[in-house]
């Protein structure tokens, strides 16, 4: 005889949780458009960036003579610079140089940031006091005067850019994070693991870090705009990413020496530019909206 089967509501539990926790998330951006919009530009700008290879018509660094200054048209949309080289290929190679410094530099500014801020909000103390009097002593410093200082004595390339820019952009990490932990080790979360028993180590990976989070994740995007514009800065004055490699940065150099014949060699980057960073920026904002309640 055919009868119901009784619902097994906890294997449905889960799904529920993912469906409310998506429903909220469209709400959000349905309520923040702003950042629907930077999250949008963000997600294309990586798509191109990914795929460059395959979305490219033309390889980046070849070079057609006979092709020189060419206005965009249906054959090279973005026109061609001196060399004959396609602008819109080179444009897409540059985002994955423009990327990738900004998550490599951003990485190493967190990993240091993180570390030092834990270090400085848990021990309080004088631990406090020489990593916050040290971290001061760098913020006095310029830090793009500061980079260029550096570079002066390496060979400009990809992957000292990086570096550079990831060893000058730790101190806004480091703030954040000491203030953060500063707040949550006096909560009572804190103070009942302290009660059981729990290490330092164990508090700051298990309980104070995982709090800290929200800001930590908003300070990393708006960061990989700062990283894009220093980098896209230093390509400019030829002391970054160095021809024939495709960046922003040095792609705006040429445009420079031709502006008056040939416009679209310092448009195209400069929208790229524009629009990725307002992009990151925007995300940035809306983000920092969402885990800061008190906005």
């Amino acid at each position: 005889m055919w009868c119901l089967k009784p619902v097994n509501v906890r294997a449905w539990l889960p799904m529920l949780r993912k469906y409310y926790k998506l429903r909220q998330s469209v709400v959000w951006l349905y309520n923040n458009p702003l950042m629907g919009i930077g999250a949008g530009i963000v997600f294309l700008v990586s798509l191109l960036a990914l795929f460059a290879p395959w979305l490219a018509p033309y390889d980046p660094n070849h070079i057609v003579i006979r092709d020189m200054l060419l206005a965009p048209s249906w054959q090279h949309w973005c026109g061609t610079d001196t060399l004959g080289r396609d602008v819109f290929s080179r444009l897409l190679y540059g985002a994955r140089i423009s990327l990738l410094v900004g998550f490599v530099a951003v990485g190493i500014a967190l990993l240091i940031g993180i570390c030092l801020g834990a270090a400085a909000g848990y021990a309080g103390g004088k631990t406090d006091t020489i990593i916050m009097r040290w971290t001061d002593m760098v913020l006095c410093f310029p830090t793009f005067f500061l980079i260029l200082a550096v570079i002066a004595f390496l060979e400009p390339s990809i992957w000292n850019i990086m570096i550079i820019i990831g060893l000058t952009s730790w101190m806004g990490v480091t703030r954040l994070v000491r203030a953060e932990f500063l707040s949550l080790r006096e909560r009572e979360f804190v103070q009942a693991a302290t009660s059981i028993g729990a290490s330092p180590l164990r508090l700051i990976w298990s309980y104070l870090l995982p709090n800290a989070m929200g800001p930590i994740i908003v300070s990393a995007v708006l960061g990989i705009a700062g990283a894009v514009l220093i980098e896209s800065g230093l390509s400019f004055l030829g002391l970054g990413v160095q021809p024939p490699t495709a960046s922003w940065g040095n792609m705006l150099t040429e445009g420079k020496d031709n502006i008056q014949m040939a416009w679209w060699l310092s448009l195209y980057p400069g929208l790229a530019i524009l629009i990725t960073v307002l992009g990151y920026n925007l995300l940035g904002e809306g983000l920092r909206d969402r885990y800061d309640p008190r906005l």
